[in-house]
C-alpha cells in the first residue's frame, strides 16, 4: 500500500507530478543535486509537511544553509499564529530547531563548503526528523502521461531519467474505480488487509507493471495513475506518481492493421530484416480545410485528430517488429513527445531530420539489440544537384527545362542517411536512406529528384 502525495480531491493534469518521499527505516530522504562545473547544487526535501527545493550555491559553508532551514521551520510554525494582546514579541518567539548534518556520529563541520559537506552517508537531523542524503540519486527530471487513452493502445509516458538506467526502474499502473465510501483517509490507516487504498472517493487498483501499459475494454471510463520507481544498479530515487487527466474512452475496435499483424508477431532472424516505410501525415497538413473537404473527405473529423491518430500510430508501428522503420511527414512535436517516448520503450533508438523552412520532417527508427548507429548524414537535394559533380549530366538536362529545373532547385526535400553497424555482424554495416519525395500532378519534379 502506498499513500498519495497532495491534498485528497486534487485531480492534477497529466503534466503535474506528485512526489511520494520514502523512509529508509526511521528515517526519510533529502536528494541532493551536486554536478561539477555547475555554481548551484539542490537539496531536496520534506519538511513540516512541504515540500523544499533549495538552491544553494557550491562553495557556501554548509552553516548557512542548516541555518536557513532552521529559521524556515520556526517561520512555518509561526504561521496562523495571532498575536495575543499585551503579549511581547519575545513571549511569542518560537526557539530555533536544532539542525545539524552528520557524518556518521560525528556533525559535519559548518565551514565545510555544500559541495563537499552533502554526500552520501551524511544524514541531515532537523529536530528530531532524520534525512538520509542521497547525492545525485536517479531522477526523474520529468513525466508525463499522454492526454489521450484509449482501450486496446498502449499507453507509453515520457519520461527523462538523470542518474539512472531506464531498464532498471519500476513502473505500477493503477486504475481509478468509483466506490460508496472510503476504506481509508488520508493520515489514517485502516488495518483491513483486503480493503483498496482510497481518498476521497477514489479507488486506485492496480492494474499492471512495465512502462508499456495496454488498457483493456473493462477500463474504460477510468482514469490512470503510473507510480515510477527511478534505479540505478544499486540505488533508489525518490517515486514520482502520475495522474491522467482524461480517462481511457473505447478505442476504434478492428483496425486494419490488426490482420497485417498476424504476420509480423515475431521478429526476424539474421540475416533477415524487415523494413517499415510509412507517411504518417503530418498534422499541419492534417488539419487544412483542403485536407477535410477534398483530400480526406471521408474521414471523420475526430479521425484527423493528432491525439487520436498517434494512438494507432504507435500501435501499428509496435505491432510489425521491425528492424528500422523509416517514416515520412513527421511533426517536430510528434518526435519528441510521442514516437521517442514510444519508440524508445519498444526497443528503438531513432534520428529526426526537419526539412528547411517547414515543420516536419523525416524520422528514422532502428532496432538497438540489432544496430548501433555509427553516423548520420542530411542531403538536402537542391544543393547536392548543384555543388556535387556526380550529378553534371542531370543538372544540364534539367537546364533545357527551365520550369522543371526551378521547381526542383526551389524544394527543400531532404535525404535522411543513416549508417547503421549491425551488431549480430560486426563488420558488416548497412546504410539507410530515408526520403520523401515532392509530388506534383503535372510536373516531373519527383522523377527528376529521384534521379
Amino acid at each position: 500500500m502506498w499513500k498519495l502525495s497532495g491534498k485528497a480531491g486534487d485531480r492534477p493534469s497529466t503534466k503535474q507530478v506528485l512526489y511520494s518521499w520514502p523512509q529508509q527505516g526511521a528515517m526519510q530522504t533529502a536528494v541532493v543535486r551536486c554536478m561539477p562545473g555547475e555554481p548551484k547544487l539542490t537539496i531536496s526535501f520534506c519538511l513540516d509537511g512541504s515540500h523544499k527545493h533549495m538552491l544553494r550555491d557550491q562553495d557556501e559553508p554548509v552553516g548557512k544553509v542548516l541555518t536557513r532551514i532552521g529559521h524556515n521551520l520556526t517561520k512555518n510554525q509561526g504561521k496562523g499564529k495571532k498575536k495575543k494582546r499585551g503579549e511581547e514579541p519575545s513571549e511569542r518567539a518560537q526557539p530555533a530547531a536544532e539542525v545539524k548534518l552528520l557524518f556518521g556520529e560525528e556533525p559535519v563541520q559548518e565551514s565545510m563548503v555544500n559541495s563537499e559537506a552533502w554526500r552520501d552517508g551524511t544524514v541531515l537531523c532537523v529536530g528530531e526528523v532524520r534525512y538520509a542524503v542521497l547525492r545525485n540519486a536517479p531522477t526523474f527530471t520529468s513525466a508525463e502521461l499522454p492526454r489521450s487513452l484509449m482501450a486496446g493502445f498502449p499507453v507509453c509516458p515520457k519520461l527523462q531519467l538523470e542518474f539512472g538506467n531506464m531498464e532498471d526502474c519500476e513502473f505500477t499502473w493503477f486504475k481509478e474505480t468509483c466506490i460508496e465510501h472510503c476504506c481509508c483517509v488520508l493520515g489514517q490507516e485502516d488495518t483491513s488487509p483486503t480493503l483498496p487504498f482510497a481518498v476521497s472517493g477514489e479507488n486506485w487498483v492496480e492494474v499492471g507493471s512495465g512502462r508499456v501499459f495496454v488498457p483493456s475494454n473493462e477500463d474504460i471510463g477510468s482514469r490512470l495513475q503510473l507510480r515510477c520507481l527511478p534505479k540505478d544498479a544499486t540505488r533508489n530515487g525518490l517515486v514520482k506518481e502520475l495522474q491522467s487527466e482524461g480517462a481511457i474512452e473505447a478505442g476504434p475496435g478492428t483496425c486494419t492493421f490488426d490482420t497485417r499483424h498476424l504476420f509480423t508477431q515475431q521478429l526476424m532472424q539474421w540475416p533477415e530484416l524487415r523494413v517499415v516505410s510509412y507517411n504518417i501525415l503530418a498534422d499541419v497538413y492534417a488539419q487544412t480545410e483542403l485536407s477535410k473537404t477534398v483530400l480526406y473527405p471521408y474521414c471523420a473529423p475526430y479521425a484527423l485528430e493528432l491525439d487520436y491518430r498517434i494512438n494507432l500510430i504507435r500501435k501499428e508501428l509496435s505491432g510489425y517488429n521491425a528492424d528500422l522503420i523509416c517514416l515520412q511527414e513527421v511533426d517536430k512535436g510528434v518526435f519528441e513527445d510521442s514516437l521517442i517516448p514510444a519508440m524508445d520503450a519498444f526497443g528503438f533508438d531513432g534520428v529526426f531530420r526537419i526539412k528547411e523552412k517547414q515543420h516536419e520532417g523525416l524520422a528514422t527508427f532502428y532496432r538497438r539489440t540489432r544496430f548501433h548507429l555509427k553516423s548520420s548524414h542530411d542531403v538536402v537535394l537542391s544543393e547536392a544537384l548543384g555543388s556535387d559533380s556526380l550529378h553534371s549530366d542531370l543538372l544540364q538536362n534539367l537546364s533545357s527545362k527551365p520550369d522543371l529545373k526551378e521547381k526542383v532547385l526551389q524544394r527543400s526535400t531532404s535525404l535522411q542517411v543513416s549508417l547503421l553497424q549491425d551488431l549480430l555482424q560486426p563488420e558488416r554495416c548497412l546504410c539507410v536512406a530515408n526520403t520523401h519525395l515532392y509530388w506534383h500532378p503535372t510536373g516531373n519534379t519527383k522523377h527528376a529528384q529521384a534521379a
